[in-house]
């Protein structure tokens, strides 16, 4: 169903009650963050609120402009295509910035002895670049594409989906910038200052709304099983950002804040976190794409709905739990540690249901893997999924975990899972979607995609098997005694032994990054309308093809 006949639409001008009362608030954060950049206490704050002003600036401007526009119709599609170029952007720079880390572990001349280049520095930038900036915009993009599509109706709030995306955008410019300039909160996969907190906030609730608002005022009654995984993930992370982040700012012109708890108490909550952070922002939001896409870009249907609903609340419930495993051998009470030990074995089940689902919607088309590399690349993510979550639990037991634990075989699970899992459906998704949103007929060069699965497929093998092979050699040469009693090698002496494998992780890096810059070319040329000469038509459906994967 196209969506000219899927949507009500309003294409009126002028500036309604809610685009007043945005202005205000715009005018309002202009002015305030002029006023906290002249009474800064410290560098890093003085720099923020004179960004936070422009921002707000930049925003007036665009209601201004946008209230003597014409409105889009049908679907809003203009912020999907918007999602897919900032979210390929966001993805080279995180994946550069991950290849110059792992260089500089190689090779710590390459740290330069400077604060900015400074590994402590470019490390969580690499990270957030690629779990939240790339990952994130990711998430967003699709699931205002899906929410639309299987509910045949035009996001909810006009404006305010806008407002999601480019607020996300600013907080991740205002994370990156705040690391390069030290400004951390120290916590995992968490740094930001508290402010930039306190914007994500805003912005996720927006989300929120936005996303059960065009639910509520779905055409179709069903709610597709795509949906309830992307809710689980709004909602989840909403909650976990709220707990982990409750801090108290030493002053509104000050950076700084002094985390409410303390010690073992903030060690576990850190990683209540931490590792939900992984079950539902890695995890439950990207099998909401891998649930709509693969039976998409498959044609045929999922191979069990009824599967797929007890595989999204037997996650949901185990996923919660699993936490304290990373914190094995620690002060945290050992019944604690058990019990995130006991149900990150049990989260094997549905880990493994999701994958067989998965997998199995290919049943009756798997010679399409033959010919269409966009699929393929989806159906290996699933696979990189379902060996993530079997090495997971695996190495939350106790026993195991006594090897693995600070090792960089902790470091090859969670790029197999990252790379393998979550970067292959992000790439399969975009693929999908610069084809769909922009209205091609195909994409510019199905051989192109050819090349980036197997060179960052390649890639990948490198790296977690360099870092397996590291990662477990650390473990046993730190548990190695003499007769005496005595450690066999010294720290320096295991670093020493790990720097082949950190050079062949680099080149691994490598090998992925170049797949990456394959795609953004591919993309690129998309996005004009070319077509490599002599390029057979792939099998992709375009934009008004089915509405639900699964009917």
């Amino acid at each position: 169903m196209g969506c000219d006949a899927a949507v009500e639409e309003t294409t009126k001008n002028g500036m309604g009650p809610g685009g007043l009362f945005a202005l205000l608030v715009f005018v309002v954060g202009a002015l305030g963050g002029i006023v906290v950049s002249a009474n800064a206490y410290d560098g890093i704050m003085e720099f923020h609120a004179l960004l936070i002003s422009a921002f707000c600036i930049a925003a007036i401007l665009w209601i201004g402009n946008d209230s003597m526009g014409k409105r889009e119709q049908g679907y809003m599609t203009k912020i999907v295509r918007y999602g897919v170029v900032a979210s390929m952007a966001w993805g080279i720079v995180g994946f550069l910035v991950g290849l110059v880390i792992a260089l500089q572990l190689a090779f710590p001349v390459l740290n330069f002895d400077t604060a900015f280049t400074n590994f402590g520095r470019l490390r969580p930038l690499h990270t957030s670049a690629v779990i939240f900036a790339f990952g994130g915009t990711v998430l967003l993009t699709t699931s205002f594409y899906v929410v639309q599509k299987t509910c045949q109706a035009r996001l909810w709030g006009g404006n305010l989906a806008w407002f999601v995306f480019w607020g996300y955008q600013f907080f991740i410019l205002l994370a990156a910038t705040g690391y390069l300039m030290g400004a951390t909160q120290s916590r995992e996969y968490a740094e930001p200052e508290w402010y930039v907190d306190l914007w994500l906030t805003i912005v996720w609730v927006a989300y929120l709304l936005v996303f059960l608002g065009t639910l509520t005022k779905r055409r179709e009654p069903h709610i597709y099983v795509a949906n309830w995984f992307y809710l689980a993930f709004i909602v989840t992370i909403a909650m976990l950002h709220l707990g982990n982040n409750m801090a108290i700012p030493l002053s509104v012109f000050s950076s700084k804040s002094v985390p409410l708890f303390a010690g073992v108490q903030d060690a576990l909550i850190q990683w209540w976190y931490g590792h939900n952070a992984v079950g539902f922002f890695l995890t439950a939001g990207f099998l909401a794409i891998m649930y709509y896409f693969v039976p998409k870009q498959a044609d045929r249907p999922v191979y069990s709905y009824r599967l797929s609903i007890v595989h999204f609340w037997s996650l949901i419930f185990l996923y919660i739990w699993a936490g304290p495993h990373h914190l094995h051998y620690t002060a945290l009470p050992d019944w604690s540690q058990t019990l995130g030990m006991v149900f990150s074995v049990m989260l094997w089940m549905p880990s493994w249901g999701g994958m067989i689902n998965g997998l199995m919607t290919l049943s009756g088309a798997w010679d399409k893997l033959r010919t269409d590399p966009v699929l393929r690349m989806m159906v290996v993510s699933v696979a990189f999924y379902g060996m993530s979550t079997f090495e997971g639990p695996l190495m939350s037991i106790k026993a195991v975990n006594s090897l693995s634990h600070y090792t960089d075989w902790t470091i090859g699970h969670v790029h197999s899972g990252a790379l393998g899992w979550v970067a292959f459906v992000s790439f399969g998704a975009l693929y999908c979607l610069v084809v769909w949103a922009f209205g091609r007929k195909q994409l510019y060069s199905n051989r192109l995609v050819e090349w980036h699965f197997w060179i960052s497929t390649i890639g990948i093998v490198l790296y977690i098997s360099a870092m397996w092979v590291s990662g477990i050699m650390q473990g046993l040469m730190w548990r190695a005694y003499d007769q005496f009693g005595f450690l066999t090698y010294s720290f320096a002496e295991t670093v020493e032994q790990m720097h082949i494998y950190y050079v062949i992780r680099a080149g691994g890096g490598f090998l992925f990054t170049l797949g990456a810059l394959i795609m953004a070319f591919n993309i690129y040329k998309t996005i004009r309308g070319d077509v490599r000469e002599g390029e057979e038509i792939p099998d992709l459906q375009t934009a008004g093809g089915a509405t639900q994967p699964a009917e």
